[in-house]
């Protein structure tokens, strides 16, 4: 999974990896173009994944490893490009639906113009001395014109219809891509990008309405531990168990996201440090209370801990500001024997 090579280039084997990757690219002969690198990344970061059995048999095949393959398995296998081909098939069939109702509103323009002359004309008919049979003749072909301007309002108004159920799927589908794209895949939570653009938004409203906003950084203590005696899919699921957990206190407008390899973030607009420090401390104790198994073997993984950090925004602080202090108070209760929530503004007494 993407999600593996994402935790690995966010801890002290990210090195080794990327020198792994670049080792193999040189052995072969493969130009290190920022693509054929991220594609090297995962293929020795899951040797045994689908990107890495394709790549292995286009190169038993003697496949070249040219930029249009690189863009063929990035399309197929890289989750970051697969979402930009959901947003542009989007897009393409949106046009597509727009230039359609553009043709049949186009086509109603034109029939509608012509009952117009049709009308002109009779009207200018009848003001003379019309006999029988010219009368008959007006009526007949201005019921003519009169079924042709229905027939195609008619198929005007189904084609704007099924264009607006369309448009309706599409809005829903891209809205759909657009909460992928903000989600990480291995938690549900929130991911980075996500949790930066919230964290603007709120230190805006905070400046702007003066109420409290709080942030609390995270971060599993011995992750690299759990890593290297279970291995990676064991670190995943340390890292989904303590998710769950932290997800529990997400409900709006709070947010919690996974800010990176084993580290989390939450957001908590209208609350104080004090009452956000208070509620880590009883997550901790939460998460610290259950013992782990491997869900492989059910093998004891002992238990896991989690030490926290918390920042209260100041009046004119960014949001990396006020991030950068709830790190400070993260690394601070690592110093202090972790398993432990400490806040900025004890961190800045002590200092």
């Amino acid at each position: 999974m993407a999600v593996i090579v994402d935790v690995t280039l966010r801890g002290p084997d990210a090195f080794a990896l990327a020198r792994h990757a670049m080792e193999e690219m040189e052995r072969r002969q493969i130009w290190p173009t920022p693509l054929n690198y991220e594609i090297w990344l995962h293929v020795v970061g899951e040797p045994d994944g689908a990107l890495a059995d394709m790549v292995r048999k286009l190169l038993e095949q003697g496949q070249p490893f040219t930029d249009a393959v690189s863009e063929e398995l990035a399309t197929q296998f890289l989750p970051r490009l697969r979402l930009n081909d959901e947003i542009r098939d989007a897009g393409d069939q949106l046009s597509r639906q727009l230039e359609s109702v553009a043709m049949a509103m186009a086509a109603a323009h034109r029939t509608n113009a012509a009952y117009g002359r049709t009308l002109a004309g009779a009207a200018q008919e009848l003001a003379g001395d019309a006999e029988a049979d010219a009368l008959r003749n007006l009526v007949e072909s201005l019921a003519l014109a009169t079924t042709k301007v229905q027939k195609e309002n008619g198929k005007l108004e189904r084609r704007l219809n099924d264009s607006t159920n369309e448009i309706m799927r599409l809005r829903e589908h891209l809205e759909q891509v657009r909460r992928d794209a903000m989600t990480d895949a291995l938690t549900s939570l929130a991911n980075r990008k996500a949790f930066d653009e919230a964290l603007a938004k709120a230190c805006a409203d905070a400046a702007k309405y003066g109420k409290p906003l709080s942030v609390a950084l995270l971060d599993i203590d011995h992750f690299k531990r759990f890593n290297d005696t279970w291995g990676h899919q064991t670190g995943d699921q340390v890292i989904r168990y303590v998710a769950t957990i932290i997800g529990r206190l997400a409900a709006h407008p709070r947010l919690a996201a996974r800010y990176g390899g084993e580290e989390f973030a939450l957001l908590f607009p209208g609350e104080d440090a004090r009452q956000v420090s208070g509620l880590m401390n009883q997550t901790l104790q939460e998460i610290a209370c259950r013992a782990l198994k491997r869900r492989s073997t059910n093998e004891d993984l002992g238990t896991v801990t989690v030490s926290a950090g918390v920042a209260q925004y100041l009046a004119g602080e960014t949001g990396s500001a006020v991030m950068e202090r709830a790190d400070t108070a993260l690394y601070s209760s690592k110093r202090g024997g972790r398993n432990r929530s400490t806040t900025a503004a004890a961190t800045n007494a002590a200092a």
